[in-house]
C-alpha cells in the first residue's frame, strides 16, 4: 500500500464555511494542493465574495465556487446546500470555520451579543452539518470538521461567549461522531493555537512606546515554540482529518497549538 495516497483529496468536494480569507482561506488551499475536485465558501457579504476568490486566484486555485450564505439562517443554508448539490455535485468534506469573537468582560456584555457568537460559532456548525449529513448517511461517507479553539479547553478573560461556544463545539463534534458514525462518517475538531491571522492582528500590534502588545508577549512566552503560529501550519492536521487517512479517527480534537496545551510555561 503507498500510504502517501491515503492523503489524497482526488474526486473529493469540500466546502468551507467562512473560507474567504485567514485560516478558512489556508484550509481551502491545502485542500486544493491535495488534490481536492471544487472548492466551495461562503461568506456573508459580496465585499469578501471578492475578496476569497481573488485569495483562491492569487494562489492558482481555478475550481473554486463562492457564495453568499449566513450559516445562522437555516433556510439559506439548506438552499445553498441543493444548489451546490445540483451544481457542483456532492458535498464529501465540510469544514466548519465561520466564527467571530467579542472581546468584551462578561459583566459589560448585552445578552444579544452573547448571543451573536453563540449562534455563529455553535449553532452555525449544527446547521450546516445537519444540512450535509442525510446525502452522506445516504452514501455512507463523509467528513465533517468543526473548526473549534484553545477555549475550547481554556478559559481565558473576556471571551465567555467564545469560550461557551467553542466549548460547545468540542461536543458538538462528539455526538456526530457518536450518531452517525455508524454510518461511515467521520467529524472532528482541529483546534488552532494563537494563528497570526485578520481576526487576531490587534493582540499583535506594536504598542505606541514601541513594545510588544502584551498579549502577544504572554503567547510568545506561554507556547514552546515562542512564536504565533502561521495560518498554512494549519494545512497538514486539515487535510488528514479530511481524507482516508484518518477513516478511523472519530470524535477527536487535533490540537496544532505550538505545545501550549502540555506546556505550564517558564519558571519566572
Amino acid at each position: 500500500m503507498n500510504y502517501l495516497n491515503l492523503f489524497s483529496l482526488k474526486g473529493k468536494n469540500a466546502w468551507i464555511t467562512g473560507g474567504a480569507y485567514g485560516i478558512g482561506f489556508e484550509i481551502g488551499k491545502a485542500y486544493a494542493l491535495a488534490g481536492a475536485d471544487h472548492i466551495i465558501f461562503n461568506c456573508r457579504t459580496e465585499k469578501n465574495l471578492q475578496v476569497g476568490l481573488e485569495n483562491y486566484r492569487k494562489a492558482g486555485i481555478e475550481n473554486v465556487s463562492g457564495f453568499i450564505c449566513d450559516v445562522t439562517d437555516e433556510k439559506a443554508v439548506a438552499s445553498l446546500v441543493e444548489k451546490i448539490h445540483a451544481e457542483i455535485g456532492p458535498i464529501h468534506i465540510l469544514v466548519n470555520n465561520a466564527g467571530i469573537i467579542k472581546r468584551i468582560p462578561m459583566h459589560e456584555m448585552t445578552r444579544a451579543q452573547f448571543q451573536q457568537v453563540i449562534d455563529i460559532d455553535l449553532v452555525g456548525p449544527y446547521i450546516a452539518s445537519a444540512a450535509v449529513v442525510p446525502e452522506m448517511m445516504e452514501r455512507r461517507e463523509g467528513k465533517i470538521i468543526n473548526i473549534c479553539s484553545m477555549m475550547s479547553e481554556l478559559g481565558r478573560e473576556t471571551v465567555s461567549a467564545y469560550a461557551a461556544a467553542k466549548g460547545g463545539l468540542k461536543m458538538l463534534t462528539r455526538n456526530i461522531c457518536s450518531e452517525y458514525g455508524g454510518y461511515n462518517i467521520q467529524c472532528n475538531g482541529l483546534g488552532p493555537g494563537y494563528i497570526a491571522t485578520q481576526q487576531t492582528a490587534p493582540l499583535r500590534e506594536k504598542q505606541p512606546d514601541g513594545s510588544r502588545h502584551p498579549f502577544d508577549a504572554f503567547i510568545c512566552a506561554k507556547t514552546p515554540a515562542g512564536r504565533w503560529l502561521n495560518p498554512d501550519e494549519l494545512g497538514g492536521a486539515a487535510v488528514f482529518l479530511a481524507s482516508k487517512a484518518s477513516d478511523a479517527v472519530n470524535g477527536q480534537i487535533l490540537y496544532v497549538d505550538g505545545g501550549i496545551l502540555a506546556y505550564i510555561g517558564k519558571q519566572p
